[in-house]
């Protein structure tokens, strides 16, 4: 990354209106592109980032459903159909019109930008996602707000300062002596170039945004409106024992700066690193037994998060012209061979399958829990084959709803293959 506060005096104003728009208003409206003034290459991260495209207006699948349980994210005025509320989800998907309690999410930049640096950097204190009567608050509910941006350092200049005092004669500790360069985050607008950058004051969170807290008003639990739990990844983190922190996988540190990617179910490189998978097979004379070894490294669920995420393994054995001779399933084997499926389902009242608003109870949870190993053993024809190979392949949404979303990009639909496995039969 370029060196932050050095790099300001070369840089010009990349959003001269988003800054002088900025100066009158509340800090949790500053857009993104006012930091990436200084902080270019996290806002290149940030901005590829789920985080970026968390709106209804950015995510086809979040979009998809707010369009089915709200209406139109363009929209002022829109309500949650079955409750006649306020959409809960803009706590987590749109924080910043949240606070300003509109649906208009085009009406602003730091609306549209979704989860960006001041919905995060304005977090103050963590106070759990329940109240005082149990029930559930959401995303920026969940948190005391300041109106300073919270950092995991700050700027601890207290000794430079005594420091500069002592050697200056007249006994005054001056800025300039300690930190020459421009800096808004010190409590003072910036003039550059005729223009103004407005005072961004930063203050040190360490136990906030070093730690979990920072991320489980979103992340940690939500339930459907019959209270049925949907994303439960905080109970996950909590069943694992864990004690590391959600950034050391997210938000690992690179070149001095946390990623601020914060990769996640999108993020093929991510999914990759989640699992360890192998594959081992003793070969008779009339069957070939296969071993497939699963360990979810992750102190969650894998997958975690949103309940249409899945898993699925593919086992195939081919002849020596790589024709498929076996294979545990004919396509997607959620219903051919169910253990080769990892997915949380949700129910109706009959135990049928349901959509996370309407489900009325968990459905069956067959998932890789945090830090689990399993094994799947299989029995295999061994005529012809001379290759058995696995593939773990992860899904953003269940087969139905892949059916149902026809509008979806493919990407989005699509399985992404995140770990193989290979074992030839019958060489040396």
């Amino acid at each position: 990354m370029t060196s932050g506060w050095l790099a300001l005096a070369a840089l010009a104003i990349q959003s001269p209106s988003a800054l002088a728009e900025s100066e009158a208003e509340p800090i949790y409206r500053v857009s993104s592109e006012v930091c990436a003034n200084c902080h270019q290459d996290i806002y290149r991260q940030w901005k590829g980032s789920m985080h970026a495209q968390s709106t209804a207006l950015s995510d086809p699948i979040h979009g998809a459903f707010y369009q089915q349980e709200v209406g139109d994210p363009t929209a002022e005025g829109m309500i949650h159909k079955k409750s006649g509320k306020f959409p809960l989800c803009l706590n987590c998907h749109a924080p910043n019109a949240a606070r300003d309690q509109t649906t208009k999410l085009d009406a602003h930049p730091a609306y549209s930008e979704g989860v960006n640096c001041v919905a995060c950097h304005t977090l103050k204190t963590y106070n759990g996602i329940q109240d005082e009567q149990g029930k559930i608050r959401y995303g920026i509910k969940a948190y005391a707000l300041a109106d300073t941006l919270q950092a995991p350092l700050g700027f601890p200049r207290e000794l430079e300062r005594l420091k500069a005092g002592a050697d200056d004669l007249f006994g005054g500790a001056v800025d300039a002596a300690v930190d020459p360069k421009p800096n808004p985050h010190l409590g003072e607008p910036v003039d550059l170039d005729g223009k103004t950058i407005p005072a961004l004051t930063m203050e040190a969170n360490p136990r906030l945004m070093r730690t979990s807290d920072a991320c489980m008003g979103c992340h940690d639990q939500r339930d459907n409106p019959q209270g049925v739990p949907l994303c439960q990844t905080g109970n996950e983190f909590i069943k694992s024992g864990s004690e590391v922190a959600c950034q050391s996988c997210h938000m690992p540190v690179a070149g001095g700066f946390a990623d601020h990617t914060m990769g996640g179910g999108h993020h093929e490189g991510m999914l990759k690193r989640s699992i360890v998978f192998d594959l081992t097979t003793n070969a008779g004379d009339e069957t070939i037994d296969a071993q497939v070894w699963i360990r979810n490294l992750q102190p969650h669920a894998m997958p975690t998060g949103a309940p249409f995420r899945n898993l699925y393994l593919k086992l195939t054995a081919y002849d020596a012209s790589g024709e498929v001779v076996w294979e545990n399933a004919a396509g997607h084997p959620s219903k051919d061979d169910p253990r080769a499926y990892f997915a949380y389902g949700l129910a109706d009242d009959h135990g049928k399958p349901a959509p996370p608003p309407t489900a009325t109870k968990p459905g069956e949870d067959t998932r890789l829990q945090p830090h689990e190993t399993r094994e799947l053993n299989y029995e295999i024809p061994a005529k012809d084959v001379v290759l058995v190979r696995g593939e773990l392949y992860y899904n953003l949404l269940w087969p139905s709803l892949v059916k149902k979303f026809t509008q979806l990009p493919a990407e989005l639909t699509a399985p992404v293959l995140i770990a193989v496995s290979e074992q030839p039969i019958g060489s040396e």
